[in-house]
């Protein structure tokens, strides 16, 4: 009996050991998208590649991460990447992972990163008590900081700051410069909390040369760290979107480009941006008469107006402004005598846009099918000026026609050019954008607009560019101030860039999605990828 009790013992413990022993080999051995549940839903953006030298040297004969990080930042991973390479433990743990690094939300003014990942192979002890890295010369390792257990705490000569280094009960790692994010990542419970970043085949992890996941939910809160909130258009349709992107790494010399999939949440409220998954990707000419000052823009493309008009005014009824919506029309026909609703959805064109120029002078560009035929009408609703600009003397208009991205234009003034619609907020931007048309100063005239232009996707249904420096002044008003110095003193940084491009296709009412940051050089390569 006394020997039979002590082979259970032995059976159980050895199950046991078992069990401990397969787990921590298969949270070192996650796949991607099991990894990828580890990283905090709050994140905006995360990108995932591989810790090899394969994907560090690809980008030392340019400079776009560097312009990305800043100077600093560059600096800072530069030596934290060469201090714990040379450890035979970090080595060991880290060479060749996947990482995660993410960017989240938070409310001063700087934006640092969340690293996540596992160790391939990890050891009997936890990180933050293994003695070859508590005794490396190489940096200075302590375990103790206040109001912090089992955190792992880095001081590597020349960088300035601490790196902080947490290691779960199942051998998943965070790391950040950052205490706040450690907190973020030490407190998501990943059994009773869901991250929704869309998942990509095991194929198509092991073909992409990274992978950059985007939560279109956090870009608000995002853009309200960085930005003062007195300029709500910037990204503005972007930000409501309910949505998750995985897009496939791809890079040149001077271009760093994503493509994928945005996936759209169904369950959640439709938001302005959902109208254009229901339509055909257009080639977009508006960008043709864009000013050459223009800072940023947004163009939208419909193939079926009319459906458009049709899904926009059910939006509307849904967001609880229909009775708004009819009331106005109402009162306009009843004092005017017109039908302007009826009038300007006949004559609409496949194109519309917004756009901010460096002056901060904010145009809407509307594509009619006939300018002769629409003026009319909206000479009998507006105030007209002896220079051929009209007012209009109601408000709403812009919004209720042409939905949500036109809400900053209340009560515009207008000019109708050739077969375009053309709004402001005052006379002198119209003149200003007449002047421009006129004597054809537009960015695509421009080497480099074109140069940039031949890296995007033709058609598209929605498509932000970002002109970095024609955005420089809206940006010295917009920004806080920390953000705003650290963009402009940065050398190499984002001001190097000359522009971003965020394009979004219908593709089965969800949305085939391109991003591009283009950095000019005297000598551009051959795309790069492993496809």
């Amino acid at each position: 009996m006394k020997h039979m009790l002590i082979a259970i013992a032995l059976l159980i413990i050895t199950a046991v050991v078992t069990i401990f022993y397969f787990r921590s080999i298969s949270q070192a051995n996650l796949k991607p998208a099991d990894l990828l549940k580890h990283v905090p839903g709050d994140a905006a953006l995360v990108l995932e590649y591989n810790n090899d030298d394969s994907f560090y040297e690809a980008f030392n004969d340019n400079n776009l991460f560097a312009s990305i990080l800043g100077p600093i930042k560059t600096r800072e991973f530069a030596l934290l990447k060469k201090a714990l390479m040379q450890n035979a433990v970090f080595k060991s743990y880290f060479k060749n992972r996947p990482f995660y690094v993410s960017v989240h939300p938070l409310t001063g003014e700087q934006i640092d990163v969340l690293i996540t990942t596992t160790a391939a192979n990890p050891g009997k002890e936890k990180l933050y008590k293994n003695a070859a890295i508590l005794n490396d010369p190489n940096f200075k390792a302590n375990v103790s900081y206040p109001g912090y257990t089992k955190l792992l705490k880095l001081d590597i000569a020349g960088m300035g700051r601490s790196f902080f280094i947490s290691e779960s009960d199942d051998h998943v790692f965070s790391a950040s410069f950052s205490l706040p994010l450690l907190r973020i990542a030490a407190e998501y419970d990943i059994k009773n909390q869901r991250n929704d970043f869309y998942q990509v085949p095991d194929q198509q992890h092991a073909n992409a040369f990274g992978l950059l996941y985007i939560n279109y939910a956090q870009l608000k809160p995002l853009v309200a760290q960085v930005f003062s909130g007195s300029n709500p258009e910037l990204l503005k349709s972007f930000k409501s979107l309910a949505a998750q992107a995985a897009l496939s790494f791809n890079y040149r010399k001077d271009a760093l480009m994503f493509n994928g999939l945005t996936a759209i949440d169904a369950k959640k409220p439709a938001s302005y941006l959902n109208l254009f998954a229901a339509q055909q990707p257009l080639d977009n000419s508006l960008k043709d008469i864009f000013p050459a000052t223009t800072a940023y823009s947004t163009s939208f493309s419909v193939s079926d107006p009319q459906r458009f008009i049709t899904d926009l005014a059910q939006w509307i009824g849904k967001s609880g402004l229909h009775k708004s919506s009819v009331e106005l029309f109402e009162k306009i026909k009843a004092e005017t005598g017109v039908n302007i609703d009826h009038e300007i959805n006949k004559q609409l064109g496949a194109e519309f846009a917004t756009l901010t120029t460096r002056f901060q002078e904010r145009y809407a560009i509307v594509d009619v099918k006939n300018g002769a035929q629409i003026l009319p009408p909206l000479i009998n609703i507006s105030t007209m000026r002896d220079d051929g600009i009209g007012q209009f003397n109601y408000e709403k208009i812009p919004f209720f026609l042409f939905g949500d991205a036109f809400s900053n234009f209340n009560k515009p003034y207008f000019t109708i050019v050739n077969n375009y619609l053309i709004l402001a907020n005052t006379p002198g931007e119209l003149h200003s954008f007449i002047e421009s048309y006129n004597n054809q100063k537009f960015l695509s005239k421009t080497e480099t607009f074109n140069s940039f232009d031949n890296l995007l996707s033709e058609k598209s249904n929605v498509s932000f560019y970002l002109n970095f420096k024609n955005a420089s002044h809206v940006f010295q008003r917009d920004m806080k101030p920390g953000f705003y110095s650290a963009y402009n003193n940065a050398e190499p940084g984002l001001k190097n860039f000359y522009g971003l491009s965020f394009q979004l296709s219908a593709s089965d009412n969800n949305f085939y999605t391109n991003l591009c940051l283009y950095q000019p050089v005297s000598d551009t390569s051959s795309v790069k990828n492993n496809n």
